[in-house]
């Protein structure tokens, strides 16, 4: 399935973040990502879903200057990013939250917060507060270890660390990956929030059903090339996504894309 089935969008402007025509890999000659191709406009929520070894979570980390992009372009705001250091990108406007790994277990929400803001030290108590507002229950907790939280908790520790430096994009490798339903579902709610102060988010998911609920539009991907994009409802409410890459959530999805 090489040729991607489009349901076009109209935008105006130039994208915040495009990738054009990206392969790159974690070994040299073997290619994870062959031809990927994705753009991200002002305000959007961009949804990546597939199957297990598409090459989602490679795409983030091409974009965010983890994974060697061996031929294509990634721009932010129409400026060539390709293959720049993770510090660079976030001094540019790009967070990014790793599935894994995400906060310093050993250090106090507050002390992660710094941690988030260490390019710009000055400005911390200006921001944290701005953080604090947006999640009140980390700024109430914010003398507490991060390692002695929930695993839903951690997740906010690690999103509100990647807002510290008022990103432009926020880049999100399954938020949800390992959370109770309840847990996976406030961290959908708060993706959303997030995404309404303004920030731009791609956002990739193992649950494809919530995915498609909430973002504005979808790529999804399979053996590192683009199969299908459009928006979520569209994409939820398509026979052959369904068939191919929903399984039985393909009611439910439905269901949530009619509402």
């Amino acid at each position: 399935m090489t040729d991607a089935a489009t349901t076009s969008t109209t935008h105006t402007g130039t994208p915040v973040v495009k990738a054009d025509s990206l392969i790159a890999g974690y070994i040299p000659g073997v290619n994870i990502l062959n031809d990927c191709t994705l753009e991200a406009f002002q305000g959007e929520l961009v949804g990546i879903i597939g199957p297990n070894g598409a090459g989602k979570s490679t795409l983030l980390k091409a974009l965010f200057g983890l994974v060697t992009v061996t031929s294509g372009t990634v721009t932010l705001a129409g400026e060539d990013i390709t293959n720049h250091k993770a510090n660079s990108l976030v001094r540019a406007g790009i967070g990014f939250v790793p599935q894994t790994n995400n906060v310093f277990p050993s250090l106090t929400i507050e002390e992660n917060m710094q941690m988030g803001m260490y390019l710009k030290p000055k400005e911390f108590t200006k921001r944290v507060s701005e953080i604090w507002e947006l999640f009140p229950v980390l700024g109430e907790r914010r003398s507490q270890r991060a390692g002695s939280l929930s695993g839903g908790e951690r997740q906010s520790v690690a999103m509100a660390r990647a807002l510290m430096m008022n990103p432009k994009v926020l880049l999100l490798d399954e938020p949800s990956a390992g959370l109770s339903p309840v847990r996976q579902d406030e961290t959908f709610i708060r993706t959303r929030e997030i995404n309404k102060t303004g920030v731009t988010i791609i956002m990739v998911e193992q649950n494809a059903r919530r995915c498609l609920q909430i973002c504005d539009r979808a790529y999804v991907l399979d053996q590192g090339r683009n199969a299908y994009e459009g928006t979520g409802r569209d994409l939820a409410k398509d026979p052959k996504v369904i068939e191919l890459y929903l399984g039985t959530l393909a009611t439910d999805v439905e269901d949530a894309a009619g509402h």
